[in-house]
């Protein structure tokens, strides 16, 4: 029988998980010296996996007992990506030209591909790290990487759920993933100085730049008005309408599909068997298609932060059901992690040399794969204020790739293994 926690109303886990959240959202946000600090060195994501964690290793809440995660995950995770990508304007995208997205896409592709081929080159030099890798399965830890670095935290938890990684794993990956991408931002941000110096060694013309920049100033982030009931009602109606209709078309799937389990599990298909995978693809390519509407228009009244809300408290209900005592480090994820990254570098360069596409592509392209929405267009600024909505754009469209890129990275690392 299960240790009874000292809280065991969701109520008021809820109210805890929720309260820790604004503290960590209000501090990583905060102008003192100390947090910012502090937060360049500990990602607030890592900070909402482990506070609840360390409740739940304390025995103060218990994740194992709690329904918060069943309703975050089935409910709150689709729905999230339904808003996150119908947010999108492709179209816009588009008009950026194609040495910005060509070299955008090579960075995705090479972390589509750099992942297996860093699993390979890490499990033929370690033997005792190849065996690790069968034996826990690292594989399904290492994928949420590549959803990380494609999709976001959103992909990242998606993935998680799909393949089954374990919690105790999980944090681990969360860890080398912070610790990596940051470095490598670290990198781009310092590369920024020596742009010219880089730019002649790609032969790229910079004024490509110039016309980017033109072409994206009437591009605005500020919200027209202050989101009001009907705002919110609608906003809220499309991403759980949005989910509601991924579930019902996933259950039709699954179903559909279930005669043809045994030839789908022998082609190593068994993946697509899931219902929750079907939810997770059904729901980004709804919200996709909505971004060709008028739907799309809602991110200036907050969709955006009411689906990173969203995936931010679904990732305090992962946290709960960790146990910090059972946690420990792995040199070869580590190692594996650097190389992936590596290989994602060498493939934007050379796309970057071929097209002969400035360093600013590079940098922001590669930013909107790794961090996302939050780091690409303060990464693009250090070019030029007037060029962040180009790392806006570039990484929104990295949230409509995650989802299919990552189960293709999954796919090549079962091949691996």
């Amino acid at each position: 029988m299960p240790k009874q926690p000292l809280i065991a109303h969701d109520a008021i886990v809820l109210g805890i998980l929720l309260a820790l959240l604004a503290l960590i959202f209000h501090t990583s946000r905060s102008e003192n010296k100390s947090w910012q600090r502090f937060y360049n060195w500990v990602p607030a994501l890592l900070l909402c996996y482990v506070f609840p964690g360390a409740l739940n290793s304390l025995g103060v809440i218990s994740g194992e007992q709690s329904s918060l995660y069943t309703v975050a995950s089935q409910y709150l995770l689709p729905a999230a990506l339904v808003l996150l990508t119908s947010t999108a304007d492709l179209r816009s995208i588009l008009r950026l030209g194609n040495k910005a997205l060509l070299v955008f896409l090579a960075g995705t592709v090479g972390i589509i591909l750099g992942g297996p081929i860093a699993l390979w080159i890490v499990s033929t030099l370690s033997p005792a790290f190849h065996q690790q890798a069968e034996e826990q399965q690292l594989w399904k830890g290492l994928v949420t990487i590549a959803g990380s670095w494609i999709g976001g935290s959103g992909t990242q938890i998606a993935l998680k759920e799909i393949y089954g990684c374990s919690e105790a794993l999980f944090v681990i990956i969360l860890v080398v993933d912070a610790v990596v991408a940051n470095t490598w931002t670290a990198c781009l941000i310092y590369g920024a100085a020596y742009s010219e110096r880089i730019d002649r060694f790609l032969k790229a013309d910079s004024r490509s730049i110039e016309e980017v920049k033109q072409r994206i100033l009437n591009y605005r982030e500020e919200r027209d008005k202050p989101t009001d009931l009907t705002d919110l009602t609608t906003i809220l109606a499309l991403g759980f309408g949005g989910a509601a209709i991924a579930h019902a078309l996933a259950i039709f799937l699954t179903k559909t599909l279930q005669p043809h389990a045994d030839w789908m599990r022998a082609h190593g298909l068994e993946p697509f068997l899931s219902n929750f995978l079907w939810v997770v693809i059904l729901s980004t390519s709804l919200g996709v298609g909505l971004s060709f509407t008028r739907a799309r228009k809602l991110e200036k009244l907050g969709t955006t932060d009411l689906s990173t809300l969203f995936i931010y408290f679904l990732i305090m209900t992962i946290g709960m059901r960790l146990d910090l005592s059972n946690v420990s480090g792995n040199v070869g994820l580590f190692g594996v992690a650097v190389i992936w990254m590596l290989i994602h570098i060498m493939v934007m360069f050379v796309a970057a040399r071929w097209l002969k596409a400035p360093y600013f592509f590079v940098a922001v392209g590669s930013q909107a794969n790794i961090g996302g929405v939050a780091t690409a267009p303060a990464v693009a600024s250090v070019f030029h204020p007037a060029l962040a909505p180009v790392g806006v754009l570039l990484a929104v469209l990295s949230h409509v790739l995650g989802t299919y890129g990552g189960i293709a990275c999954a796919w090549l690392m079962q091949l691996v293994i």
